[in-house]
């Protein structure tokens, strides 16, 4: 049986609360009662806080995973998708203000394939390749496994409300993505063998309590656009951004993973997405979204939306990162124990 196998046969346990938000979701899962209201609550905090946005993970994560001793029907509760829905409108406006495209969807994509100028002093895969630390990268794998021990997830749901030429080509790149037929080759997997040669524990959702809030925002802006149909046109906009910057950034992780001496699984990983995505950003370029928008124009804007807040919440995360390493600290809420 395969790490990652064995990492998903079990659900996580929930995560401590840091707020009123988190609390009474939260609290009511734990409790198997019902959520004391908190929508008013929602309305007055940080969007990118992580009461609001842990409070907004542990309810995506109904729809996934789920949680150790938390009932499944707790993922449709009239009550949790009531306070979701206000959770989520406090992000989305607060998103739509800070990361409102200024070109169409072609321009703003096209802008990701040229770095900008200085750009080597900000970028974190920049920072790993150059000169990161070990205990540096560690961190970083153990944030980024909140999405990639389930990578191409929160993109399946897409699937079912696109058709013709999108829909056919955004199966082709999950379907790699899911290992193309081979259970041994699904990038989550792949991610996990990475996390096992960095002496880091890969349970699914094991970092949950560790990540900030930046960590977490970046994970929920995929479910947030992938639950909603209204918001298809922003779901393909973020995978093709990730597509899009994903080789050239893999190239610089998978550097250095060699340089620090990592084993050749966590090696893979990297070397993987680098030829894949390569190849991937082609087709989610032409194809995914060319067939999309050429089915719904309409949507240009929210395509140009879901590529511009994704690098809004990457260059958050980033920040985060770079300014704690950068003194010497740990980035993470809970340090890492010694690999």
């Amino acid at each position: 049986m395969s790490t990652m196998t064995q990492s998903r046969l079990l659900q996580p346990d929930l995560p401590v609360p840091c707020g009123r938000l988190s609390g009474a979701v939260v609290g009511a899962l734990r409790r198997n009662e019902p959520l004391v209201p908190a929508q008013e609550s929602a309305e007055a905090a940080d969007p990118y806080g992580r009461d609001l946005q842990l409070a907004l993970y542990v309810l995506y994560e109904l729809h996934y995973q789920g949680f150790q001793g938390v009932d499944g029907e707790w993922e449709w509760d009239p009550h949790l998708l009531t306070l979701r829905r206000a959770l989520e409108r406090r992000f989305l406006t607060a998103l739509r203000a800070d990361a409102a495209p200024e070109a169409d969807a072609e321009r703003t994509l096209a802008g990701l394939l040229v770095e900008p100028a200085g750009f080597d002093d900000a970028g974190v895969s920049h920072h790993l390749q150059r000169d990161g630390q070990l205990w540096q990268f560690r961190e970083y794998a153990a944030l980024r496994s909140l999405y990639h021990l389930k990578e191409a997830d929160p993109h399946a749901w897409v699937i079912p409300r696109l058709h013709g030429r999108a829909k056919a080509a955004m199966v082709a790149v999950e379907y790699d993505e899911f290992g193309a037929g081979r259970a041994d080759d699904i990038h989550a997997g792949l991610f996990a063998e990475l996390m096992v040669d960095l002496g880091l524990e890969t349970a699914y959702g094991h970092y949950l309590d560790a990540a900030p809030s930046q960590a977490l925002a970046t994970v929920n802006l995929m479910s947030l656009f992938g639950l909603h149909r209204s918001l298809r046109g922003a779901l393909i906009g973020h995978f093709a951004a990730v597509e899009v910057t994903s080789s050239p950034g893999s190239r610089r992780l998978a550097d250095a993973l060699r340089r620090l001496g990592v084993g050749p699984a966590a090696q893979r990983f990297y070397d993987e997405h680098v030829e894949a995505d390569a190849v991937h950003e082609q087709i989610v370029r032409r194809d995914v979204v060319g067939g999309l928008l050429s089915a719904e124009p309409a949507l240009d804007a929210d395509v140009a939306f879901g590529v511009t807040a994704t690098g809004f919440l990457e260059d958050r995360l980033a920040q985060r990162l770079l300014s704690r390493w950068h003194q010497g600290k740990s980035a993470l809420r809970l340090p890492l124990p010694p690999g």
